[in-house]
């Protein structure tokens, strides 16, 4: 289903925050921070190494208290929600277990906790994959299977968001293909799906819309194909039988085409729909004519000043 157009089937909450900031000895963590996750997307949250992503979560989930500015879900702070693990399922990276309890025996408390059907618990475990190690000891689990059982629990009261904290983490190559299937479905479904990575790979494929910070400020947020677009506007790569009347055609356009080696030109500020029509209008024969996008890493090095 093409992203940004997914059959709502449950009811979604906005996921947001407002001028949120977070000081700690004097320093601020998280500066002023706004965005917002809404329904039926995955949006990631992106930033480096101590950007401020995990306290930021921490805030939304109640866990943390902002000096400044709020954060919630459809304007209600996570404290305020009446049984919040049926509006807001979440995943943190230090999600801990009980070494002695089964796998079944960890979602069976959850699920008393927060009131959720029993039913759910094995439901979840076969989603997860967990169902023949559903009996052992969580002390027994790799890391990955812990993950997969994090995963579970934040799914056990049917959320309206999912807000995630590198859910890949020890998952390997097809837990990491499952975990990303799982969240799109999740989004289609109508939730926000909120979630934070390293993996940008990964992140380019799962995510509709971007939220990146560096030094706990934003630096950049919209849907990820704006994004990798960059701030000068769509670039369209094109080559012909005839450049240099291409090119004198498209600068009579007030286009700025430029040549990149090999015969290949790039028109700059323009779509490639554009650039064919003009083509065609002028029975210039094209060899090739599409969209160029710089990547995820490309355009979170430049947002984020480079930092590693």
């Amino acid at each position: 289903m093409p992203r940004g157009r997914r059959a709502a089937t449950i009811g979604g909450v906005i996921v947001t925050a407002e001028s949120l900031t977070k000081r700690y000895g004097g320093r601020s963590v998280v500066d002023g921070l706004t965005f917002a996750a809404r329904p039926g997307r995955v949006t990631g949250f992106l930033g480096p190494n101590g950007s401020g992503k995990t306290t930021t979560l921490r805030m939304l989930l109640g866990l943390v208290r902002p000096d400044a500015g709020v954060a919630g879900f459809d304007g209600r702070p996570y404290e305020r929600l009446a049984r919040p693990t049926t509006r807001v399922g979440a995943l943190l990276e230090d999600a801990s277990f009980h070494p002695g309890r089964s796998g079944r025996n960890h979602l069976r408390v959850l699920a008393a906790a927060g009131r959720h059907p029993e039913c759910r618990v094995d439901e979840l475990l076969a989603r997860v994959g967990l169902t023949e190690a559903a009996g052992r000891r969580v002390k027994g689990y790799s890391l990955g299977m812990r993950q997969r059982l994090a995963i579970a629990a934040a799914l056990l009261g049917d959320p309206d968001a999912l807000v995630l904290d590198e859910p890949a983490n020890g998952l390997d190559p097809p837990g990491i293909r499952w975990m990303r299937d799982l969240l799109r479905a999740e989004a289609a479904r109508g939730r926000a799906v909120l979630v934070s990575s390293h993996l940008l790979a990964e992140m380019a494929q799962m995510a509709d819309d971007l939220i990146v910070i560096a030094d706990g400020r934003l630096r950049a947020s919209g849907p990820i194909e704006e994004l990798l677009r960059g701030a000068d506007g769509p670039v369209t790569r094109v080559r012909s039988a005839d450049d240099g009347r291409l090119v004198a055609l498209l600068r009579d356009r007030g286009v700025d085409v430029r040549a990149n080696g090999g015969g290949v030109l790039h028109a700059h500020g323009v779509a490639p729909e554009l650039v064919g029509q003009i083509a065609a209008e002028h029975r210039v024969a094209l060899a090739e004519l599409g969209a160029v996008s710089r990547s995820l890493e490309d355009a979170f090095l430049e947002l984020t000043g480079g930092a590693a």
